[in-house]
């Protein structure tokens, strides 16, 4: 070790979030020994970062033994856990030559990616899949940020990012999102500092989370209702006239249909659907529309609902609109296409050929379903998005559905898959219904994962590819290309061992295949990122001293004068207002406002509701669990039930049961907990790496993982987009009687 004089202070910033909050690295020697916030970088405030227990295990686990330094190469049965190291100019060769065969005897469609992680970017990967001719890249989108997007693109013209301000905000309503546990993000902060003031605070989510026992408004929504409330609120106001009269007179579409729509959303007969008492949902919606500016904030709790997340988003999307809180300072700002090159150009997705297109599971046999999630869908959208210039990214937003993925990889219908590469992702512990993704894996003829560790989904690969991790590569966060905004700053150090960032792979394996040098033309994701900022005007420099790029925000932009029409710019959808009955969606066939479907009913045999996407410090899904201190800190997979359920089943705090649906079960253990009764919460992404790396035990894949419990299939996906249900699942709870099992587990 060197003299403390030879140390340097470098900064950088976490990745294990994706808030990607800005730290100060000690490094010595080319190793970061030790870390502390910046408070001079974003997030500006000392007090979130130390109220995070992950970032300050970032020097253990940059050299935790655990971690993935060398490429490796399968020996023996697939999942045998048998490995060897080989270099990284081998490995690309060798998977660039079984792609090539693969590719011609089946078609370039035969390779398949799947991606996530917020120590990932997603554009290297689009961008090697168009020039490769595949559709097939997988990730959570249908049930992570494109409902929202799709929703309010749809009904705005483009995303509006909400605004919390403790000083100039009126009122709050938080929906299915947990930001104290979740994430020790900025909102949750911004949230103690408002509720300081003694302003409302409305949290709908059937747990009393952290985040709800701050609430002066707890509404314990029936999971998979939600719809059915956000129409009772809109009854409310439109019944009451509380709307906004001026904004919807001058600025909405359809506001009669509306009218008419919600008639019958009354708040009895809400009441009874969500098992939220009447008055509370009368008192919730005038909270809303009588203290402007309100700030409504949404989650994965919505997006996770299945049939009726889109039609939740739309209607929440109309409830900001009638009530003027939309491009309003304090409640919500409607987003501007970024400076810095979109990621749409990144991706190269306006290169896709029809042949393609085409070529997208589900489309040609689909009979309109799952139009929103295809390019067909995609294209009619950005019709209207680009009377105001504005192009959404591609790839993410069309991305294949799972279900039909993992079938065709079985069943090679409609076309063989044989190739999956997955970077910085844990499908099988993370994507629906765990016994398909497994047989999927089993068949298919090369697996590559880029991953930090040897997860379960790596267990099953034929190459396992060592990415660069937190302060090893630079870091430009831009929400996709639909805001202008940009946060992040430069590498720390330079990677440790052989570890590379992923963009190095997708370079390399492109190359190799014949991909044109002029379609890579950085030599490093670093000088990509470089020439991605440059046409702000802002150095690269400068952004890493700073952290964070932005300009002064406008509002009302709506209302603004257009130079080159005369007339005011209004908003970027067929009418030029905010279509709160959509045509576009009538052109699609389907409801041109939000329409909701029953609520998943419970039966004898499953007589509770399931949610099966909590998540919990310090872990980020199924990230971190090999990190000791993160294990003291949450040893356990936990079942969280009411005092209420627990008593009428039997059952106690710290009792080892067996939750089940029909398709399968997983091993969790009680939890006490402030909560909806007959409502069963599960904990997600759980495995055991302790435990044996490979076959049967898979790093403890299988025993608690919630996935055993989820279906995802297509055919009971939502219509227009494919959401799968993770909330509002049919269940039950029994209790583990086997000793060998109590032992197991």
């Amino acid at each position: 070790m060197s003299d403390a004089a030879d140390r340097e202070e470098v900064a950088a910033n976490c990745r294990f979030c994706g808030y990607q909050c800005g730290l100060t690295a000690t490094v010595d020697g080319g190793r970061v020994v030790g870390v502390r916030p910046d408070i001079g970088r974003y997030p500006y405030d000392k007090k979130i970062s130390y109220g995070c227990p992950r970032w300050p295990n970032i020097p253990a686990i940059m050299d935790h033994p655990g971690r993935v330094n060398y490429p490796l190469r399968r020996k023996g049965e697939r999942g045998g856990g048998q490995w060897e190291r080989i270099s990284w100019e081998r490995a690309i060769e060798e998977i660039a030559d079984r792609l090539t065969v693969l590719k011609d005897k089946f078609g370039p469609q035969t390779l398949a990616t799947h991606i996530g992680g917020p120590h990932t970017t997603y554009w290297p990967l689009h961008r090697f899949m168009t020039l490769f001719g595949s559709p097939n890249n997988m990730g959570i989108g249908q049930i992570c940020w494109n409902p929202g997007i799709l929703a309010k693109s749809i009904t705005f013209g483009w995303p509006a990012e909400m605004e919390l301000e403790p000083e100039k905000t009126g009122c709050c309503l938080l929906w299915g999102t947990n930001p104290a546990e979740s994430d020790n993000c900025l909102l949750w902060h911004t949230l103690l500092e408002y509720r300081k003031k003694g302003k409302p605070l409305i949290v709908i989510d059937p747990r009393k989370t952290q985040t709800a026992a701050l609430a002066t408004h707890w509404l314990p929504v029936r999971p998979g209702a939600d719809a059915y409330l956000a129409l009772g609120l809109l009854h409310v106001i439109v019944g009451e006239k509380i709307f906004d009269v001026r904004f919807v007179d001058r600025w909405c579409n359809g506001f009669e249909y509306l009218r008419y729509h919600v008639r019958q959303y009354t708040p009895d007969f809400v009441s009874q659907i969500t098992g939220i008492d009447a008055a509370l949902i009368v008192e919730a919606a005038r909270l809303y529309a009588l203290n402007p500016p309100a700030s409504l904030h949404s989650g994965r709790g919505i997006d996770q609902i299945g049939p009726d997340s889109f039609s939740t988003h739309r209607a929440i999307s109309i409830l900001m609109a009638v009530t003027g809180n939309l491009d309003v300072e304090g409640a919500s700002h409607l987003c501007d296409m970024p400076d810095y090159t979109p990621e749409l150009d990144l991706e190269l997705s306006e290169r896709m050929t029809d042949s393609v297109k085409k070529n997208q599971l589900g489309v040609a046999e689909n009979g309109g379903k799952l139009i929103l999630q295809t390019y067909e869908g995609y294209e009619r959208i950005r019709m209207d998005t680009m009377k105001h210039g504005k192009r959404l990214p591609m790839r993410y937003l069309t991305s294949a559905h799972p279900s039909l993925v993992w079938k065709a990889i079985i069943s090679g219908d409609p076309y063989k898959i044989s190739a999956l590469i997955v970077m910085g992702c844990n499908p099988l512990l993370t994507q629906a219904n765990t016994k398909l993704i497994y047989a999927a894996m089993k068949s298919l003829d090369l697996i590559v994962v880029l991953e930090q560790f040897i997860t379960p989904t790596a267990m099953l690969a034929d190459y396992i590819l060592p990415s660069a991790g937190v302060m090893e590569r630079p870091v430009l966060e831009t929400k996709a290309g639909t805001a202008n905004i940009a946060y992040g700053g430069d590498a720390a150090v330079e990677p440790y061992y052989e570890r590379r960032a992923d963009y190095y792979f997708w370079r390399g394996i492109g190359l190799r295949l014949g991909q044109a040098v002029s379609d890579w033309p950085w030599g490093s994701y670093r000088d990509a990122l470089i020439d991605s900022m440059s046409p702000t005007g802002m150095g690269w420099d400068e952004f890493c001293y700073w952290g964070f790029y932005d300009r002064p925000k406008l509002y009302r932009k709506y209302a603004g004068i257009s130079k080159k029409t005369g007339r005011p710019i209004g908003f970027s959808t067929a009418s030029g207002k905010v279509e709160l009955y959509s045509g576009l969606l009538e052109e699609f066939g389907c409801s041109p406002l939000p329409a909701p479907h029953p609520p998943p009913e419970t039966n004898q045999k499953f007589p509770l509701l399931l949610i099966s996407g909590a998540r919990f410090q310090p872990y980020f899904a199924s990230s971190f669990h090999q990190i000791t201190k993160f294990r003291e800190i949450h040893p356990k997979p936990l079942a969280e039930i009411s005092p209420e359920t627990a008593n009428e089943l039997g059952l106690t705090d710290g009792d080892l049961v067996y939750v089940e649906t029909e398709v399968g079960k997983a091993c969790f253990t009680v939890k006490l907990a402030q909560m909806r009764d007959g409502v069963v919460s599960v904990e997600y992404g759980w495995w055991q790496p302790e435990l044996s790396a490979a076959e049967p035990d898979l790093g403890g894949l299988w025993p608690s993982n919630a996935n055993m419990l989820t279906s995802g299939d297509y055919d009971t996906s939502d219509s227009l987009l494919g959401t799968w249900r993770y909330n509002g699942i049919p269940c039950k709870i029994t209790s583990v009687q086997d000793t060998d099992a109590q032992r197991e587990l």
